[in-house]
């Protein structure tokens, strides 16, 4: 196991000349993480985190037992703010990667598994469910109806969700969440390194209507500033613009161009045999509307965080990672969640036969007790009944 490891790192290694790591945390320096990353002191009710491995987290070979630890909500019927920062980017033109981990290891009932990536300028401080953010994504649970993965854009000042439905692990296990946002407008959502939901952001999260729109209103705009020029270029066409040679504008005044006889204005009509010298307006088309938005493009990108309701605590988050590279994410995926979910089940299964061979004896035990007790009871009479 440990090797395999090793060479799965050493080809992230490798990798990551060839892609751009905006963000990365494993938690692998004890209490450090504190530093990295800041509580919201936006309510005092505001649950905590802790460092914590869970229940069952790894596997022994050859007497070292493998720990990895994440971010723990420990309170329960709480909401919790916390994030990180990191050196602001745009992923304009880039494909964007988001992917982290997630246990419910309390087999949650009702509460988030989310998290949501900030502008630069968000106050961490007072983070809370106000906070403007670029992107939610991750698993939503309460009760037997929603059971989902969340993929939140902000776009034109407002959050938009895929309107496809997408469902998330309801285990007690630690799983992969992954989101890519390509620049060709699609995308990729990935749960345990497998393809879940595919497609176009554009129409996937009906943005198709406000693109149109907006393209719509701003053709209808860029039609009539064309007309109006149009027009404007056809009345300056036929200004006589030469000055008499004996025009004294100390006499005469200043001097100003007489229009010539022109015919009435047609779209596509071009006049004749007027001097170049009298074109005084060059028509200029505005082609500043987009034809494509960004629509999934975000240009100040700066902080990650977890801002959520739990009714039972419990939920451990680990390995983020926000890059540019498919593969490297992959890769780091296979390097962290790949090496520890099947040692992961393994001892949740040796814990769960350990609790079951428990509860037997304890039952064995109080079977003789109970026993026992009846044999004290039927000596006491026996042994009245001999001193009568």
């Amino acid at each position: 196991m440990a090797v395999a490891r090793h060479l799965l790192w050493a080809v992230c290694v490798l990798r990551v000349a060839l892609a751009t790591v905006y963000f990365q945390e494993e938690f692998l320096d004890g209490e450090r993480w504190r530093n990295r990353w800041v509580q919201s002191a936006n309510d005092s009710q505001f649950g905590h985190f802790r460092l914590s491995s869970g229940k069952f987290y790894g596997h022994k070979e050859k007497d070292k037992v493998f720990l990895f630890e994440g971010l723990q909500t420990t309170q329960n019927g709480r909401f919790y703010a916390i994030s990180a920062r990191f050196k602001p980017f745009s992923n304009k033109g880039k494909t964007l990667v988001i992917q982290y981990t997630v246990k419910h290891e309390q087999k949650m009932d009702c509460g988030g598994g989310y998290i949501k990536v900030f502008p630069a300028d968000v106050d961490q401080k007072n983070l809370s469910g106000k906070s403007q953010y670029y992107i939610m994504f991750g698993p939503d649970i309460c009760g037997f109806d929603i059971k989902k993965v969340h993929v939140i854009l902000h776009f034109k000042n407002q959050y938009h969700s895929n309107k496809k439905p997408i469902r998330c692990k309801v285990d007690g296990f630690t799983h992969l969440y992954t989101l890519i946002l390509r620049p060709d407008l699609t995308y990729e959502v990935r749960i345990d390194g497998q393809g879940i939901e595919s497609g176009s952001i554009e129409y996937d999260w009906n943005l198709t209507s406000l693109k149109k729109m907006d393209k719509t209103s701003a053709e209808s705009k860029d039609w009539k500033q064309e007309e109006e020029d149009k027009l404007q270029d056809w009345e300056k066409h036929f200004l006589d613009a030469s000055k008499p040679s004996d025009w004294n504008s100390e006499l005469d005044g200043e001097w100003q161009a007489h229009m010539l006889q022109k015919p009435p204005y047609q779209d596509g009509l071009k006049p004749e045999g007027i001097d170049k010298d009298v074109w005084l307006h060059q028509k200029m088309k505005n082609t500043n509307y987009l034809t494509e938005y960004d629509l999934s493009e975000f240009e100040n990108i700066g902080a990650i965080g977890l801002e959520l309701w739990q009714v039972r605590s419990g939920t451990i988050f680990d390995n983020f990672l926000i890059t540019d590279d498919e593969e490297y994410a992959e890769n780091f995926g296979k390097a962290t969640w790949g090496e520890t979910k099947g040692p992961e089940r393994e001892m949740d299964a040796i814990q769960a036969k350990e609790e079951v061979k428990k509860a037997r004896e304890e039952d064995e035990e109080e079977l003789l007790m109970g026993k026992f007790d009846g044999n004290q009871n039927n000596f006491r009479r026996f042994h009245r009944r001999d001193e009568l």
